[in-house]
């Protein structure tokens, strides 16, 4: 009787506990990896994982990203094959009030990584995840071949800096590094701070709403469906990414569909708000993923949840 040899699993690890890393983990864990969760500090209960079902079947391990000899200690203990790098302050308002955090936690932190895969010559591949806020608008869409948009904002100045390290680290010095841009990706996980998930829980509650300029346009994305995309892309040759719908919304459609879905007028349920009015935002941002389709096109990934199914998705979860 022949005996059939097993395939290996792959030990990956994923830096940051929060909601993105949280539903990756779940893809890859479905394709039978070994998950290793870091943390900066080591809890009973990390509710993302508790959610997902999956508290159990990953393992988490405290770890100071600015630490470069803790990071090699887990390196070398875990030797993954993959690294995927989404710790960081996302908050573009706290990043005005904490820039060195701000900087430390999506600049230095994935620097120090990329260092040591240098240092000890791994073939380790390393996703570093960044936001579309990072590029100006090219005819009503971002793209990769955008500019980088001039700006104050400390969040934002991080990750144009990581952007260009990781491609550095990949075209000069050969390290396996991706760059990974994400646009607004909703969950039922999704801070109740950010407005899609602020407006579900108004309809649902038939609260009023403060918000800002209802004219704006944004690109907002199903988090299963953008992770499983993800999870392909390791399976590619290293390069830049981006991620999204692909498909824009205003956010005076957005609400009004919202509200219409728990059978309301949005108009009785909205207050203007001018502390929701931003500097740095930007009047139109949709993805273009006409080049991710294409290089994923084997794994026949195609974002299918936006607007009125992600909508209806959101408000049943919740």
């Amino acid at each position: 009787m022949v005996k059939m040899k097993l395939k290996k699993k792959n030990n990956i690890l994923i830096i940051g506990s929060g909601v993105l890393g949280a539903y990756l983990a779940k893809e890859l864990k479905n394709n039978r990896n070994n998950i290793i969760i870091t943390t900066r500090k080591l809890r009973k209960n990390y509710y993302n994982f508790k959610k997902l079902n999956l508290h159990s079947k990953v393992k988490f391990v405290k770890l100071n990203i600015l630490n470069k000899e803790q990071i090699k200690k887990v390196i070398k203990k875990f030797k993954p094959t993959s690294i995927y790098y989404f710790a960081g302050q996302s908050s573009l308002v706290k990043s005005l009030y904490n820039a060195k955090n701000t900087i430390e936690s999506n600049f230095t932190g994935a620097k120090n990584f990329l260092n040591i895969i240098k240092e000890e010559k791994l073939k380790t591949k390393f996703f570093k995840a960044n936001s579309g806020y990072i590029f100006k608008s090219n005819k009503k869409k971002i793209n990769l071949r955008c500019k980088f948009v001039n700006t104050k904002n400390p969040y934002i100045k991080a990750q144009i800096k990581a952007f260009k390290l990781v491609k550095m680290y990949r075209e000069n010095l050969k390290i396996n590094c991706y760059n990974i841009v994400f646009f607004n990706i909703e969950s039922p996980l999704r801070n109740n701070n950010f407005f899609f998930m602020k407006a579900c829980l108004a309809a649902k509650n038939k609260k009023k709403i403060g918000i800002g300029n209802l004219e704006v346009i944004r690109d907002f994305s199903w988090a299963p469906e953008i992770m499983r995309g993800l999870m392909h892309a390791n399976k590619i040759d290293p390069c830049d990414l981006i991620f999204g719908s692909g498909k824009g919304i205003s956010t005076r459609e957005l609400i009004k569909k919202i509200f219409a879905h728990e059978g309301l007028d949005y108009k009785k349920f909205i207050k203007i708000d001018n502390n929701f009015f931003r500097k740095e935002d930007k009047k139109i941002m949709i993805s273009d993923i006409e080049q991710t389709i294409k290089k994923l096109k084997k794994f026949s990934w195609k974002p299918k949840t936006y607007k009125n199914r992600l909508i209806k998705k959101m408000l049943n979860s919740l």
